[in-house]
């Protein structure tokens, strides 16, 4: 059973000069993860400490369970927007009733991983398209931009949505405290700056932060510090008893599995893209819900794939898991020895943390993409910015996930059709409209329909086969559909097709079909249209077609034997 872990798999055939880069990774890792873990918690309104655990956690489940070498995961700003939504929405009256339903639903956001990869769904992570998925993540950014007023200037904001906290900024702009202003814009500049530099910008601006805290007196000058974290590791304890019914937990789980999981396979398969290595969705279901289910069991709440921790191990060169162990041990030994200068650290260094992390999160290059590509894909992006930004994240998921279900609509509501014909000298068939040298044959119509037919394109469908009816020439004897890209049949469909086939009938024109799939063909002849239709009228290809046209009498109808 261990022999098969796939962090046991992943070190067969270790090699001893792994070990220096792995071990130089790890430490990378960690520092790189210790401003992110103090500081997105704020975003749901937990402790610091809940961070560290919950970065220390994943690094060993996903290490021990996860099936890439390179991927680190950890808290993420994305999911966290969607973690304090849903804490939003609950009665949590103190702040270790918001840490324990956190727990709880990192268990059930583990467990719906685990499950979903069982069940191979990890075809689910490209549910949210790109532009819906990029548009959606940009409205958490501005979301998390927005949630920083409060710690860069002192005061207490307590209005949601874009514009609310921006009129109370403006009602309370007496109580302004400017040396948290001050250093706040410090940090920023300073984080901006640091982009092209070897140390991380997160990184300087905590060490900067609390150096500078320490020297000048930051907390008696009023300038709110995280103050003391606990020098203990939580106990393993199971959230079994949440403050949050059961349907609530549940429906916030699957919000935040959704928008992790979805987040977190588009950020793997970019680094994958990037460094040539392969990444499969429903490996890295057990992998999340692996990291999951540890940090919940040890007061940490949901993680996905780390993108900043993520690219220093692979430009550090770590080559296993076993980076992430060294991670985990690293930040374990920083809460232990760490806390003087941990709790020194300043809220608006935080603040300014987090808004480094929502600007990089909005993904400017892919905007620009989506609305040189297709204007009608950018629009779907910003429907999904607009629905985190004006409606709430939990909201905005809904939106964006019925965004996408019109966008996959509108695409599979009205399919192209092209009439075909033949070129001389050669064989096949070829769209009129594309090739000059195309024409039609003489007495026979062949009609592309290239999508789907089903309920909700069927009547399009229709019209356009109606109008093709009475564009036809007179002399046309045979119709044969091209079914070449209809990968899907339903029921209305059929009754669609019979109704047509009358239509031609009416006509003296015979109606057939080719290329006919087997799933299209299970559900036409159990309609009986197929039956109707008659083997002579239903062909294996479009050659077919055309040699028993060839021998047909002009004018004649072909026999319509039953199946």
């Amino acid at each position: 059973m261990f022999a098969r872990l796939p962090v046991l798999t992943s070190l067969r055939g270790y090699k001893s000069e792994w070990l220096r880069r792995d071990v130089t990774a790890g430490l990378a890792i960690a520092a790189v993860a210790i401003p992110s873990a103090i500081a997105y918690p704020a975003i749901a309104g937990l402790p610091p400490e809940v961070g560290v655990y919950s970065s220390i956690l994943a690094f060993i489940g996903y290490a021990l369970f996860g099936p890439s070498r390179q991927l680190v995961v950890g808290p993420d700003a994305a999911t966290m927007t969607v973690l304090a939504a849903v804490l939003a929405n609950t009665t949590a009256g103190t702040t270790a009733d918001r840490v324990v339903i956190a727990s709880a639903l990192a268990v059930a956001v583990g467990v719906f991983c685990i499950v979903g990869g069982r069940l191979r769904l990890g075809a689910l992570s490209a549910f949210l398209s790109k532009p819906i998925l990029v548009g959606f993540i940009s409205g958490i950014s501005i979301s998390i931009l927005v949630g920083q007023i409060g710690r860069f200037t002192g005061l207490r904001i307590e209005s949601d949505g874009l514009i609310p906290p921006l009129v109370e900024l403006a009602h309370k702009a007496g109580a302004i405290h400017w040396p948290s202003v001050a250093l706040g814009a410090a940090m920023l500049v300073i984080l901006l700056l640091s982009k092209r530099s070897p140390i991380p910008g997160p990184l300087v601006v905590v060490a900067v932060s609390v150096a500078a805290s320490a020297l000048f007196g930051f907390e008696e000058m009023g300038i709110k510090v995280v103050g003391n974290l606990p020098q203990t590791f939580p106990a393993l304890s199971l959230p079994l008893e949440p403050p949050l019914p059961a349907r609530d937990l549940l429906i916030g789980a699957a919000a935040v599995w959704l928008v992790s999981f979805g987040s977190g396979v588009v950020t793997a398969q970019s680094f994958a893209t990037r460094m040539k290595f392969e990444v499969d969705a429903n490996k890295e279901l057990a992998g999340f819900g692996a990291a999951n289910i540890a940090s919940g069991l040890f007061s940490g709440f949901p993680v996905t794939v780390a993108d900043s921790r993520t690219a220093i191990n692979l430009s550090v060169g770590g080559r296993t898991q076993l980076a992430g162990l060294v991670a985990a041990a690293a930040l374990t030994i920083s809460l232990f020895y760490l806390n003087d200068a941990f709790r020194l650290l300043p809220e608006p260094a935080l603040g300014a943390i987090l808004v480094g992390a929502a600007i990089s999160l909005i993904d400017f290059a892919s905007l620009r993409e989506i609305w040189h590509i297709s204007r009608m894909e950018f629009a779907f992006a910003l429907i999904g910015m607009w629905g985190a930004i004006s409606l709430g994240v939990l909201l905005g998921i809904v939106i964006a996930v019925a965004a996408t279900l019109c966008y996959v609509l509108i695409k599979e509501m009205r399919p192209r059709d092209a009439m075909l014909g033949r070129i001389r000298g050669r064989h096949g068939f070829y769209k009129l409209h594309r090739s000059k040298a195309a024409h039609p044959v003489p007495g026979l119509a062949v009609c592309l329909i290239q999508g789907s037919l089903l309920f909700f394109n069927v009547d399009y469908v229709k019209k356009r086969l109606k109008t093709i009816l009475e564009e036809l020439p007179a002399d046309t004897h045979w119709f044969v559909l091209d079914a070449n890209a209809i990968a899907q049949v339903d029921s209305t469909a059929a009754a669609m097709l019979e109704e047509i086939r009358n239509l031609y009938a009416e006509r003296g024109i015979a109606f057939g079909i080719a290329e006919l799939h087997i799933e299209p063909m299970e559900v036409l002849e159990r309609a009986g249209l197929l039956q109707k239709i008659g083997k002579a009228m239903i062909f294996e290809d479009l050659e077919d077609v055309a040699t028993a046209f060839s021998h047909s009498r002009p004018g004649s109808q072909p026999q319509t034997d039953e199946l």
